[in-house]
């Protein structure tokens, strides 16, 4: 079910297609938490509380609310607000991923070949990713992973965000230059150990 009839299902009867919605929409919004918290327990409880405020708000709207209501943003905004007021409340604990839940351009891609350097390699590197797009500041963050992650259109994300389209874009494209620049400083960070550590040749 896409979300224009989703959405006129719920506007029909909320209670009989909450399930639906929750089906549709529960593994992207825990892989966004996720993304944004790198911590299983925080991304699922964000989730539930968001499809939790998203039901409530939804009983309360009318009809002709509901049958205009752009699903998806509208979701997503819910989930981004619930982790801001988590921040708020607490410092969340930041550990790294080891799941590949949504590779786009961000993540590396899955090597048919079964040569275990290789996997190794692109393991050290979805690890890498998660835990540099988490050191992000929040916004750049927060417009990399709807972008590129959850692959929503600049458009969605400046309604989610509630930001001009041109700020949305800026800060996808700061986050992503902040991404090469911390991995590129990673990387020769790692050549001047390998280099320090390489044991000297008898002449």
């Amino acid at each position: 079910m896409d979300d224009q009839k989703l959405v006129a299902a719920l506007a029909a009867d909320v209670d009989g297609h909450f399930e639906r919605l929750v089906a549709t929409y529960q593994d992207r919004l825990y892989a966004f938490a996720l993304r944004l918290t790198g911590s299983l327990p925080d991304a699922e409880e964000i989730a539930q509380d968001a499809f939790v405020r998203a039901y409530q708000a939804l009983r309360r709207y009318p009809a002709d609310r509901l049958r205009t209501l752009s699903l998806r943003p509208w979701l997503y905004q819910i989930a981004l607000n619930v982790f801001r007021n988590r921040v708020r409340g607490r410092q969340l604990q930041l550990v790294p991923l080891v799941q590949d839940d949504a590779g786009q351009e961000l993540e590396p891609q899955d090597d048919r070949t079964p040569r275990p350097d290789i996997a190794v390699e692109h393991a050290e590197l979805r690890d890498t990713l998660s835990a540099l797009v988490q050191a992000l500041p929040e916004r750049y963050r927060v417009a990399v992973v709807l972008r590129h992650v959850q692959g929503l259109g600049y458009g969605e994300m400046a309604t989610i965000l509630k930001q001009p389209i041109g700020t949305v874009k800026a800060n996808v494209h700061r986050g992503l230059r902040l991404l090469r620049k911390a991995l590129d400083e990673g990387e020769h960070s790692a050549h001047r150990r390998d280099h320090t550590r390489a044991p000297r040749r008898w002449q």
